[in-house]
């Protein structure tokens, strides 16, 4: 798959056969078990690099965010504009079923009545409904001693409760540090954090907000953040794929 030049339905239609080669029964346990769940080589080291490549080219952007400018962290990110690049919007159309299932498992346990489609051309449907039309797809840039806080990606009041993000650069080899890292919030108890080892190409999808864990007395909700810790050395780049679009 190339990203822009084999249009959007031939992009989608890639994006779902490799999709559909992940066992989702078992990320589905992951994600309930632990928040995130991981697809190793979801992109190609060439896609990677790609899109990495389209930082420097404002044409593909709809806004420039510095993060020490808002207290986010260090560091900076770009978020897309309609239309999408092909690989990228191929890949948000083609996840969001798998997670969507998981999102209406989590929600019914959670009582929570907001149920999600199964295609995401109706999902996006509702949120410009609610006045949430900006693509929220971004690509993140850190250099030595950035770092994102931990945070939550909501955009508004209808959120998705999954997101994805892809490493397009090689731990050890293009950078140091610069760790994923995952924290939940549990009642009445400390909280634990993940740290989630990636590859070039390999993609974590996680919580955005809550998830519900099994107790004793029934399901209860946690609360998660996540982040990146310091970048030590060299350059990292990260394509975010968040389902919900902003106000």
């Amino acid at each position: 798959m190339t990203i822009h030049s084999i249009g959007a339905k031939a992009a989608v239609k890639s994006a779902e056969g490799r999709v559909a080669g992940y066992d989702w029964r078992t990320l589905a346990d992951e994600l309930g078990g632990y928040g995130c769940a991981v697809m190793e080589k979801l992109l190609t080291p060439q896609e990677c690099r790609q899109i990495a490549e389209l930082y420097s080219d404002e044409s593909h952007f709809r806004s420039h965010v510095h993060m020490a400018r808002h207290g986010f962290g260090k560091g900076e990110y770009r978020y897309f504009r309609y239309p999408l690049p092909d690989l990228i919007g191929g890949l948000r159309t083609a996840l969001y079923p798998r997670l969507a299932a998981v999102a209406n498992d989590w929600n019914q346990r959670m009582g929570i009545a907001q149920r999600y489609p199964d295609e995401h051309a109706a999902f996006l449907r509702q949120c410009h409904e609610q006045g949430q039309t900006r693509p929220t797809p971004l690509l993140l840039q850190y250099v030595p001693g950035d770092f994102n806080c931990l945070h939550q990606d909501l955009y508004g009041d209808l959120a998705f409760p999954l997101q994805v993000a892809i490493l397009l650069s090689e731990p050890g080899k293009d950078f140091t540090g610069g760790e994923f890292v995952l924290t939940e919030q549990r009642p009445r108890m400390q909280s634990r954090a993940e740290v989630v080892p990636l590859r070039r190409g390999d993609a974590v999808a996680f919580a955005v907000h809550n998830r519900p864990v099994r107790g004793s007395k029934g399901n209860y909700r946690v609360n998660l953040r996540h982040g990146v810790s310091r970048l030590r050395s060299g350059m990292r780049h990260t394509v975010g794929i968040i389902f919900h679009d902003a106000k």
